[in-house]
């Protein structure tokens, strides 16, 4: 199994964005966006729940980054997947890249029930 560039961040805003400088730093200012759009939203709908999907999503996408290659070949299946005709070459796409986010979804601990592993 590949090793990780680092180890998998706590899910908060401040631990996935310094996470984020160090793996893919082009993302900084898209996550600097976001997050303020979280605050707005979570501010505006006095809820918590803008945060958590914010948090989760780029939880996840820090989770991908994580492992250089597995960053590498998402892009490649997304490029791919913009260009693709062939309805059967479309799923296997689909698929792959399906289990890169299962995989990177368990890694950020997303979607698990408290107390679960």
């Amino acid at each position: 199994m590949p090793v990780p560039a680092m180890v998998q961040p706590g899910n908060t805003p401040e631990e996935l964005r310094a996470a984020l400088v160090r793996l893919a730093p082009e993302s900084v200012p898209t996550f600097d966006a976001e997050r303020a759009e979280a605050l707005r939203s979570a501010r505006e709908s006095v809820s918590a729940a803008p945060m958590r999907r914010f948090t989760g999503q780029w939880a996840i996408q820090v989770a991908i980054e994580r492992f250089p290659e597995r960053a590498a070949r998402l892009r490649e299946l997304e490029a791919r997947a913009a260009e693709v005709e062939d309805v059967e070459e479309a799923r296997a796409i689909t698929s792959e890249i399906g289990a890169i986010l299962d995989v990177a979804r368990a890694q950020a601990s997303i979607g698990q029930e408290p107390g679960t592993a």
